[in-house]
């Protein structure tokens, strides 16, 4: 017959070994557990669909980037309705491409060419990797800051070197919060715009960023604590 102090001892025992394996346990599932990569560097998130024209359905996969936020379907819809009648043959420039669902959705719809330009290098080397998978070789990535690479093309035109043709569509989607939109748009007026051309602008709604004078608007529509516009450019 087990005394009560032994049996408090074995109770005891029993507890200890229970809790040993338990946190054995514990640490044999966390160390077969990947770590997660930082933000930013490269790990897929998802993918982005083109809507309509050539390439109807296609995904295409979105890295992590600090401040991307592609356009969703639903809004998309509604920009490129407003836009039917001009991409057709449209020298098109997606100032902050990100995800590129904007210019690749140009692209498939039938611009002639596109040029997207984003700073993150993972960002940058993923759109270059979806304009191999889908074949488009009138798009041109440039892994660059986009107020730099308007600079350049202002200086170049200033200088009568620039032999490219002026954009028929611009797309301004910058990272919120940071007074992008009225950079850009300063410099897009010297960068060479086509007369008439078009330029769909999205920020946050309570943005009081001020835009050229010549620049027309045409479309407008509130989401939540976003706003999105079209504009169109007339020549000074």
């Amino acid at each position: 017959m087990v005394s009560e102090p032994n049996k408090d001892k074995i109770a005891a025992i029993l507890a200890l070994n229970s809790k040993i394996v338990s946190d054995m346990k514990q640490a044999r599932r966390q160390s077969n557990k990947k770590p997660l990569p930082p933000r930013g560097q490269g790990k897929s998130a998802g993918q982005i669909r083109i809507i309509a024209g050539k390439h109807k359905g296609r995904k295409l996969p979105v890295l992590m980037a600090e401040g991307l936020r592609p356009t969703t379907d639903r809004v998309k819809e509604t920009v490129f309705n407003w836009l039917m009648p001009y991409i057709h043959q449209a020298n098109c420039l997606d100032c902050f491409a990100g995800s590129g669902s904007l210019g690749f959705e140009a692209m498939s719809r039938g611009a002639a060419q596109v040029t997207l330009v984003e700073l993150n290098r993972a960002a940058a080397k993923q759109l270059q990797a979806n304009k191999d998978l889908i074949k488009a070789d009138n798009v041109t990535v440039h892994n660059n800051d986009a107020l730099t690479f308007l600079k350049e093309g202002a200086l170049k035109s200033s200088q009568a070197e620039c032999d490219n043709q002026p954009f028929d569509l611009v797309f301004l989607d910058p990272p919120f919060r940071k007074q992008l939109v009225e950079q850009a748009a300063v410099l897009l007026n010297s960068y060479g715009l086509a007369d008439q051309a078009l330029i769909y602008v999205e920020m946050e709604a309570e943005s009081t960023q001020a835009l050229p004078v010549n620049w027309q608007i045409l479309k407008e529509k509130v989401t939540g604590q976003v706003v999105y516009r079209l504009y169109q450019y007339q020549a000074e």
